[in-house]
């Protein structure tokens, strides 16, 4: 039933695969799908630096013209066959809001559709990519004292992503709200922080928002369920809320995760353009 996938990488993810744009088009094609939205990671803000280990976290901005430009011969060729829509994941990064905007200012006009998600959270004016690792996580636990005190830092996170004023090029679909939840398995919290979801899903609401529907989470051996689970999926759709489906799959074999696992595919929605 899933029409549009929303969230797709590309060969210009540093960690992910070298397949390539026609690849995943095919496998689209194959799938049954009528449209895509390429979402690589943009560029990180300038004077932000990367935490991860091999800072491989977002394509350079010396990439992005190359991006914008093969992903335009690709929206050509298969203008008959696939509508291919070139967009980006924008992470929010607290303290670059400013820079944040610039960019987006600069390379809004050339996007069809984009997704604004939230993989870093300040912690004691450091910075830590929240999905990158358990370990990773381990150490935002110790330092925040719980599980319960990451997962409610990322919720405030998110609702403050939600909240910025990043210009009139900000992504109005949010990715991933429980990314933060990559790890339960392991790292399992103790409270369901259903006002901070609430919350969450209020500001998305009041901000006329769409959601992202990810399905990488069912693909984690410490995760096993969808970003955010089907029954906060519902609570979106009986707020009113758009859902869009995304894989975000950073190589072909990824595509359609956790397509049997949505809670109702019926109410999916295909990309709201800007």
């Amino acid at each position: 039933m899933i029409k549009h996938d929303g969230h797709i990488h590309s060969p210009y993810c540093p960690h992910g695969t070298a397949d390539t744009f026609a690849d995943y088009c095919e496998q689209a094609i194959s799938d049954g799908l009528s449209g895509i939205t390429f979402t690589e990671h943009a560029p990180l803000p300038e004077g932000f630096t990367d935490p991860t280990p091999e800072q491989d976290s977002a394509m350079s901005y010396g990439q992005l013209t190359s991006y914008i430009e093969d992903l335009q011969a690709v929206k050509s060729f298969y203008k008959n066959k696939l509508s291919v829509l070139i967009g980006l994941e924008v992470d929010f990064i607290e303290g670059f809001e400013k820079e944040t905007t610039t960019f987006l200012n600069e390379v809004g006009p050339k996007l069809d559709d984009s997704i604004l998600s939230c993989h870093f959270i300040n912690i004691n004016n450091e910075y830590y990519c929240i999905d990158y690792s358990p370990d990773v996580f381990l150490t935002c636990q110790t330092l925040l004292g719980s599980t319960d005190a990451v997962y409610k830092h990322y919720y405030e996170t998110v609702k403050k992503s939600v909240k910025s004023d990043l210009g009139s090029y900000k992504p109005t679909r949010i990715g991933h709200i429980t990314l933060c939840q990559k790890f339960k398995k392991k790292y399992p919290a103790t409270e369901l922080h259903s006002q901070d979801i609430i919350s969450i899903l209020q500001l998305i609401n009041d901000h006329n928002y769409s959601l992202d529907y990810n399905g990488a989470g069912t693909l984690k051996p410490l995760c096993g369920v969808t970003y955010p689970p089907g029954d906060i999926a519902s609570l979106a759709h009986q707020l009113g809320i758009p859902l869009i489906y995304g894989s975000d799959a950073h190589q072909v074999k990824g595509m359609a995760a956790g397509v049997d696992t949505l809670f109702d595919t019926d109410i999916l929605s295909a990309p709201v353009l800007r």
